[in-house]
């Protein structure tokens, strides 16, 4: 039997608030693949921005490697059912 645990295979829902002067979305939450890695997250940021960087953060605190899965970032630091990104164009936090 080579079937896929619903944890792996779940969406996690992903809240994104601009910080700074960054511009609003005008969608600010979207479901991701949890076993997408987190880059795949500042991708779509800066494809949507038409930015070349950004700087990226969870919950308004740090800013995670692009190769950490979003699975463990929400179980980690998600809440509400939702992972908190904030995203600027300078830098934020430390």
């Amino acid at each position: 039997m080579a079937s896929d645990s619903p944890i792996a295979s779940r969406k996690v829902v992903v809240h994104l608030r601009a910080t700074g002067d960054a511009p609003i979305l005008k969608q600010a939450k979207f479901k991701i693949a949890g076993t997408d890695r987190f880059s795949k997250v500042i991708d779509f940021l800066c494809r949507q921005l038409h930015r070349e960087t950004l700087f990226v953060y969870v919950n308004s605190a740090f800013s995670p490697s692009p190769d950490e899965l979003v699975n463990d970032l929400y179980d980690n630091f998600g809440f509400d059912g939702k992972l908190v990104v904030n995203y600027a164009c300078s830098m934020a936090w430390g």
